[in-house]
């Protein structure tokens, strides 16, 4: 029987690093309600780029994450730049979260400011083990096709990114694209209409580690659905992963990893849910779907 004074809200840190696109927050392509229209869940708009609605959570995730900011360490982690990060409105009029991993790990902002020692040192790593961002690029520029690539990219001189037509897409280009990226030490992954290329010691779990020992979290837990957010999955204590994405389509998994069956916005939705619960199973071991001894019975997540 576990020991309900093991640890307390006062002892325990809970830290949340989260994947966004398409595991919190969703385009409206990306939505995937496959419901009746007044069956569908209220939105709520979390982004805005020149003048239009781009990213959406459901109304009652808006309302669980605030939540979920107040009670744990919350670290929206993202291979957005800076810049496409600091769109995003996550939790409303509240305070943005004191943390964040953007770039693929490559920036910590600290209240909204990038940790400069820890850039440089992200640098540092990159140069050491992986071919030049040069190099990658100019691989990109001869072997794309312009039938089926719309953009060229790179975020942060860090990594580079395609937007391409997906359904025009070779994969056999994609093939030797990956192998050929592998053997610089780059990783290769599929998002969406986005091929990345980023150098492989350029993660988010490097960066979630790094809060984890800033602010002495006693769990850590981590949700996300590509490719890219794989060794945050496997860096957490506990992680989940949505029925959609790279990593549903592989179906990767790990014993610590939950594959949530929902697609779309309502994963977002459910993996908060699952995200608080643990919290609360964390601070209070007795937190397990009835009440402690002598205590109030505690009220569980909808898990619909």
């Amino acid at each position: 029987m576990p020991n309900p004074t093991a640890t307390s809200p006062a002892t325990s840190t809970v830290l949340v690093a989260s994947d966004l696109d398409r595991t919190l927050i969703y385009s409206s392509g990306a939505l995937a309600l496959g419901m009746p229209d007044p069956q569908a869940p209220r939105l709520l708009c979390v982004e805005v780029h020149e003048a239009k609605p781009l990213s959406y959570v459901t109304e009652r995730a808006a309302a669980e994450l605030r939540a979920l900011a107040a009670e744990t360490v919350f670290v929206p982690t993202t291979t957005r730049t800076r810049k496409q990060y600091q769109r995003i409105r996550l939790l409303g009029d509240a305070p943005a979260p004191k943390y964040a991993i953007c770039a693929n790990g490559g920036h910590l902002l600290v209240d909204g400011v990038s940790d400069p020692d820890w850039h440089a040192g992200v640098l540092r790593r990159v140069a050491e083990a992986c071919a030049p961002l040069s190099e990658v690029r100019a691989y990109l520029t001869a072997t794309t096709d312009l039938s089926w690539v719309r953009k060229h990219r790179v975020a942060e001189d860090l990594f580079a990114y395609l937007v391409v037509e997906r359904e025009r897409l070779p994969q056999d280009w994609l093939d030797r694209f990956t192998a050929w990226a592998d053997d610089r030490g780059w990783t290769v992954s599929l998002q969406g209409r986005k091929v990345y290329a980023v150098p492989r010691p350029l993660t988010k779990s490097a960066a979630m580690r790094e809060v984890a020992r800033r602010t002495a979290a006693t769990l850590t837990l981590a949700a996300g659905d590509s490719l890219l957010d794989a060794d945050l999955l496997l860096a957490a204590d506990r992680s989940w992963r949505p029925g959609h994405g790279e990593l549903a389509d592989t179906d990767w998994g790990a014993p610590h990893v939950t594959a949530l069956p929902e697609r779309g916005v309502t994963a977002g939705e459910r993996i908060i849910r699952a995200f608080r619960a643990a919290a609360r199973e964390h601070a209070n071991p007795w937190f397990n779907g009835a009440p402690a001894p002598g205590s109030a019975p505690a009220v569980l997540p909808d898990p619909a």
